[in-house]
């Protein structure tokens, strides 16, 4: 992991180093090797990027730089402006009088407390203490992460073509007494598709049970899809039966990694996730959510950044992002070669669309491919695709994304021609060995897990990779 001819440093300094020599270093760590995304060659991770709105996050994450939200009293504007801030995320998500919400770490840390605030909801109002949820197949793996670490029972449901939103009717048939939650995606990951909200909220209200949207994605592009004159669905709290959802600022509202809100219909929802422990020596402890000390000085770079950046900033990002994502899914559907090779999954209405494979290539080859031209994509499985989630870096570089994925296809194409050539040159029936033949990089580790019979294989190296990132 660490790049030959490199020092590593494996023991504290026996003296501390000159602020000169700290910075050559950062500057070195800095600008080591990695996928462009400054020039919008990567799917995601960053969603911003722009020099201005980095610098005023830079300057307001160094006024609170030892400011922690544990102690309101000695740090009240950090408090003042993490209230705004959920405030300001409630209101963009019509949430009703009475509505309430916490900021997180992400949205991972969003949907553990909005299953958490469920789960206790359930056990203490109706006694539940074999929790169930109900979800997409597609929803984020932090719900089956929250599910693993709260030991709750997780339903899958399948999100068929053409449309790969849940199977509603299925999700109907799974709920019994133990259920505490159902789930919807706006947008899911995977795909981009937004689940039909309005039917599982129909369902949510006629069973009593809580439903969480997932709205990290789609977090402030979602909103303001209409007002950009794009389709949209319903999706938040206009919606009776949506009690909870999950909103990412540190995405599409471009505020530094380490930012996320979780909201509540209500504020009493909002405090099944606190914990407060009245005995201990130290005193009367209570927290919002997992975490006990917190970084201020995210929570200040975050409020500058919605501040800065306004509700016409958003709504300029969603037509810019959300536009390059039509106009990268209009030229795969009407370009002869992609069209032709390339499927797009569903209807995705926000910034992620994935296609898969028609014919005789393989995706993963594609995606090989496109990694070997500097892009950095999203493989998937369950179906074999691959997926752009397109940021504003990516939004401004669409054009150079879809003349590479010809070239690609293009390539791969040729390349089939040579295989069946070859094999009817050596008897075969049949010229279609495409989808036999071993493949690159990235079908090595989804083609593979995909066809064992277990993933223990495939966790084990999982495992591996995630020790090696902490490999000095």
């Amino acid at each position: 992991m660490i790049p030959a001819g490199q020092t590593r440093y494996l023991s504290l300094p026996k003296e501390g180093w000159t602020e000169e020599a700290v910075r050559k270093e950062l500057e070195a760590l800095a600008t080591m090797d990695h996928t462009r995304w400054e020039d919008g060659y990567v799917s995601g991770a960053v969603y911003s990027g722009e020099d201005e709105l980095l610098k005023l996050q830079t300057e307001a994450y160094g006024k609170f730089t030892v400011a922690n939200p544990i102690h309101p009293d000695v740090f009240p504007g950090v408090r003042k402006m993490e209230a705004e801030v959920v405030a300001m995320v409630l209101s963009l998500f019509n949430a009703p009088p009475g509505a309430a919400g916490v900021s997180t770490s992400g949205g991972t840390e969003s949907i553990l407390m909005a299953i958490l605030s469920a789960r206790q909801k359930a056990y203490h109002e109706r006694g539940v203490t074999e929790p169930e949820i109900i979800i997409p197949e597609t929803a984020h793996t932090a719900f089956r992460k929250a599910a693993e670490y709260f030991k709750i029972q997780l339903h899958l449901v399948s999100c068929p073509a053409p449309s790969y939103q849940v199977d509603v009717k299925r999700v109907a048939r799974l709920i019994n007494r133990n259920t505490i939650m159902l789930v919807g995606s706006a947008p899911n990951f995977p795909h981009g598709i937004i689940d039909d909200i309005s039917a599982l909220s129909k369902l949510a209200l006629r069973k009593k049970i809580p439903l969480h949207v997932d709205c990290c994605l789609g977090s402030f592009l979602v909103p303001f899809l209409d007002k950009a004159g794009f389709d949209s669905q319903p999706f938040d709290f206009r919606l009776k039966g949506v009690t909870s959802i999950s909103c990412d600022t540190h995405k599409y509202g471009f505020a530094p990694k380490g930012n996320s809100t979780v909201l509540y219909r209500t504020a009493e929802l909002r405090a099944y996730q606190y914990f407060v422990d009245p005995s201990w020596s130290g005193g009367v402890y209570a927290s919002p959510g997992i975490a006990g000390s917190r970084p201020g000085a995210l929570i200040a770079a975050c409020w500058a950044s919605l501040m800065s950046v306004g509700e016409e900033g958003y709504l300029k990002s969603c037509t810019e992002i959300v536009g390059a994502t039509k106009k990268l899914a209009e030229h795969i559907r009407s370009h002869p070669t992609l069209a032709q090779e390339l499927e797009i999954l569903g209807n995705p209405l926000v910034s992620v669309l994935a296609f898969q494979a028609r014919g005789d290539l393989n995706i993963y080859d594609i995606a090989d491919g496109m990694s070997s031209r500097g892009w950095h994509l999203n493989a998937l499985q369950n179906p074999p695709a691959i997926h752009v989630a397109v940021t504003a870096p990516v939004a401004k570089n669409w054009e150079r994304l879809a003349s590479d994925l010809e070239g690609v296809v293009e390539e791969e194409r040729e390349k089939e021609r040579v295989r069946q050539v070859e094999a009817l040159k050596m008897g075969g029936s049949s010229g279609k060995t495409g989808k036999q033949k071993a493949a690159g990089d990235t079908a090595a580790l989804y083609g593979v897990a995909g066809s064992l019979p277990n993933k223990s294989v495939v966790v084990d190296l999982a495992r591996g990779f995630l020790d090696l990132l902490y490999k000095a």
